[in-house]
């Protein structure tokens, strides 16, 4: 049972790519570091004597400091975070913990080294999906440039800008897997409910609904939000919100249906 002034490996792991997420702070030492380079997913390295400084930006966030077991560097970090007035937590056992939990950690050398990604313009389904995922997992200030299809390699090497979901690029589709796919394979996040999600955006995407049923109704609803929406920056915010609730379905929700009016009859 954790303290009140930590968090459980379960309770973590279920607020992880909610749009109310922590933020999580990885504290551990080089050693401890190189001897499992990989990390939470959305969290990002602090050297843990640098913690101070972050918190006039984070006064406003709930946050979980992260070491090797959980132990000092975590509850001296938190403690400091919260005597600056920011609500912090210690996640119980560390990125150890964690790990022999078998919750999904991102191969450091797989993560990009920029905020800013590019794509072709008017968006439906890959091009909403994948920013969701880099948002909720990777890196919640990512930043995504909509343009003509024809400027995306320019602009990609003008703003030093990783091109997605274009042809001939390494974020794009392999075979029959969609981009979305490639990500979570490169990430090393292939949760059941990534992955339940997963087949859902590539039978909308790729034009298979025989793949999931649920295909048509994405495909339905992305077009739909394409035709209401000029600005594609509006567009993805709301489709944000689209993939969030398809993950809590695909998390928590695939087995539920609805039946009405009620089949039983009166009592």
């Amino acid at each position: 049972m954790p303290s009140f002034t930590e968090i459980s490996v379960p309770q973590l792991a279920r607020r992880i790519g909610l749009p109310d997420a922590p933020v999580l702070l990885d504290l551990r030492i080089d050693e401890d570091f190189d001897a499992n380079p990989r990390l939470l997913p959305g969290a990002r390295r602090v050297p843990f004597l640098q913690v101070a400084d972050l918190a006039p930006d984070l006064a406003e966030r709930q946050v979980v400091t992260i070491c090797h077991r959980g132990l000092k560097i975590s509850h001296g970090a938190a403690a400091l975070l919260r005597s600056a007035g920011v609500q912090a937590e210690v996640l119980e056992g560390g990125a150890v913990a964690w790990a022999e939990a078998c919750q999904p950690m991102i191969p450091a050398e797989a993560l990009p080294q920029t905020s800013h990604w590019v794509t072709r313009a008017r968006p439906k389904i890959d091009r909403i999906a994948c920013p969701w995922l880099i948002r909720r997992f990777i890196d919640p200030k990512a930043q995504f440039l909509f343009v003509p299809a024809s400027e995306v390699p320019a602009v990609a090497e003008k703003f030093g800008a990783l091109p997605f979901d274009i042809p001939d690029t390494f974020w794009s589709h392999r075979g029959e897997a969609c981009t979305f796919d490639t990500m979570l394979a490169e990430w090393q996040l292939e949760t059941d409910a990534l992955r339940r999600l997963a087949k859902v955006i590539r039978a909308a995407d790729t034009n298979r609904h025989d793949l999931a049923p649920e295909a048509a109704g994405l495909l339905a609803i992305s077009v739909g939000l394409s035709r209401q929406f000029r600005d594609d920056l509006e567009q993805l915010e709301v489709g944000l919100q689209v993939y969030d609730a398809l993950y809590r379905w695909a998390r928590d929700g695939f087995e539920e249906g609805h039946d009405w009016p009620t089949s039983r009859g009166p009592a």
